[in-house]
């Protein structure tokens, strides 16, 4: 499968602690299509375990904000703010074992004020780890850059890019809902 490219990518150094590879302490998450939305493949060292060789299970819920709240961004041409999240812990994660995380999202069911998402970690056997379902807020980009620190020139690259959010399925966003 192919990356798929974020809008933040428009950004020479963004530093999110999940999906940029500006941060060296980061996890440097990749999202690629998959049939139910997006997916992202990981495997975390001792770096970022809990007990020993276990990951931390903070972790697991970056991974899963990460693929739900991007694959939100791909499909709306958006961005949201995660309202709450809850996540269920079925086995450890193990260091140095591969993952994956696939996140969709769900039907709209508070008139489009909130969105739905969830998303599973299943190991290399496709046995599920863990679950996460979240609400996010989505907020207008003019309104957020009052608070964030872009230059004008980042910010309309990054307007632009989120107004031409690629979408899983490979179309250009055209404004419409997709669900």
């Amino acid at each position: 499968m192919s990356a798929i490219d974020l809008p933040w990518s428009v950004l020479a150094d963004y530093r999110c602690f999940g999906c940029s590879p500006h941060n060296p302490d980061g996890l440097r998450l990749v999202f690629e299509p998959h049939p139910d939305g997006v997916c992202s493949r990981f495997r975390l060292g001792r770096r970022f375990e809990s007990y020993p060789g276990i990951i931390h299970g903070g972790l697991t819920g970056v991974i899963c904000d990460e693929t739900m709240g991007n694959l939100l961004v791909l499909r709306h041409g958006q961005s949201a703010f995660t309202v709450s999240m809850r996540q269920r812990f079925i086995t450890p994660l193990v260091v140095d074992r591969p993952y994956v995380c696939v996140a969709r999202l769900d039907r709209d069911t508070d008139g489009g004020r909130l969105y739905q998402a969830s998303a599973e970690v299943l190991d290399d056997e496709g046995t599920v780890c863990a679950t996460a379902t979240a609400s996010y807020q989505p907020f207008v980009l003019e309104e957020a850059l009052k608070e964030v620190k872009l230059g004008d020139h980042e910010a309309a690259a990054l307007s632009a890019a989120l107004s031409a959010a690629v979408l899983v399925n490979g179309a250009q966003h055209d404004g419409a809902s997709y669900e």
